[in-house]
């Protein structure tokens, strides 16, 4: 007997890369092992030394298929085995174990929006435009809130598949949602938002819609969607820890152009200063505020310890890289590095 694996990569595409998987089938007892693919077609090799390796560093049930079949997230390899230079991954992992000692946990917020083929979102009429922002976020109703059956049933898979799924709710655009991950380590953070991406990405399919990350999917007063990340050391979640999270929004604001380059494409056009953001040129923190920067929750500021969260990253942010930088802006100011 064999089961089927879904190895589940990154590729190489500019300015943002895309999913990729392939089927193995595997002798039931055998672990997924190392697997090789084609770079000269995902834009990670040229066609006369083409081979990389895939390196499975996540395994989980696959929801979608028999029991039995799993999911597997790997990261790119050169056939020297050493990191592809698309992988990301690595550079967090490196960050993660030099700052292990400060047990530097994440929480993402993943925003994204359904469109239909011709690029309209899920819900919107042919001609002209839905309703204003106002009824959508959080909604209930189905004229206000297409798309909640793939939201439903991606819930549903990504419990299944024992990812760290924490909740969904409607986002304020219609057509738009959002499902958060956490709260986990890096790099283990990107490996479940990943898994979770290409889960929402092969649902999608089965409804003719396609699940964009599109930092600023509709021009005009809409609002665009982001990746808001929630971070916190044990220093900050222990008591008294009021101190080194602002420390850490300290520490964040001296770096507003590297996070900013790493935040995503397209965040000049999300980030404007309106639509419940900072402008992407300027750095401010606040408590309940979603105008800023990064916001300090209300509990937060109560209790005087707990996490910030950084609202800047898009939608199509790679959570490795984030949380890879995030630690280390955090983490190194913390050790005085």
């Amino acid at each position: 007997m064999s089961y089927q694996a879904e190895y589940i990569w990154i590729d190489g595409t500019e300015p943002s890369p895309l999913i990729r998987s392939k089927t193995r089938i595997v002798a039931d007892g055998k672990e997924p092992g190392i697997w090789g693919f084609d770079g000269s077609s995902t834009n990670q090799a040229v066609g006369h030394d083409s081979d990389c390796v895939l390196q499975p560093v996540f395994v989980c049930p696959d929801p979608l298929r028999r029991p039995g079949d799993k999911l597997v997230m790997c990261e790119v390899l050169l056939t020297d085995m050493t990191p592809h230079a698309t992988n990301t991954r690595a550079a967090c992992a490196a960050v993660a174990e030099k700052y292990a000692d400060q047990e530097p946990w994440f929480g993402i917020e993943q925003e994204y929006t359904f469109l239909q083929g011709d690029g309209r979102p899920m819900g919107w009429p042919e001609n002209g435009y839905p309703a204003p922002q106002g009824p959508y976020y959080c909604g209930v109703g189905g004229d206000k809130m297409p798309g909640r059956d793939i939201v439903e049933r991606h819930t549903v898979a990504c419990i299944d598949a024992g990812l760290a799924i924490e909740g969904t709710n409607a986002e304020v655009m219609m057509g738009q949602w959002e499902f958060q991950i956490g709260i986990l380590p890096p790099p283990v953070i990107g490996d479940h938002l990943w898994v979770a991406r290409w889960l929402l990405s092969r649902i999608s399919e089965d409804y003719g819609v396609y699940a964009s990350l599109d930092a600023k999917p509709m021009a005009g007063d809409w609002n665009g969607a982001g990746a808001h990340t929630n971070f916190s050391t044990k220093a900050m979640r222990e008591e008294g820890g009021w101190e080194a999270i602002i420390a850490g929004c300290e520490a964040i604001g001296t770096k507003v152009d590297e996070h900013i380059a790493a935040y995503g494409v397209g965040i000049e056009k999300r980030l404007t200063g309106a639509h419940e953001t900072a402008h992407f040129t300027k750095f401010s923190y606040g408590t309940s505020d979603r105008g800023a920067s990064i916001r300090i929750p209300w509990a937060v500021a109560r209790d005087k310890k707990g996490w910030l969260e950084d609202r800047r990253p898009n939608a199509n942010m790679d959570p490795y890289t984030v949380a890879g930088l995030v630690t280390d802006t955090v983490c190194s100011a913390a050790a005085g590095a």
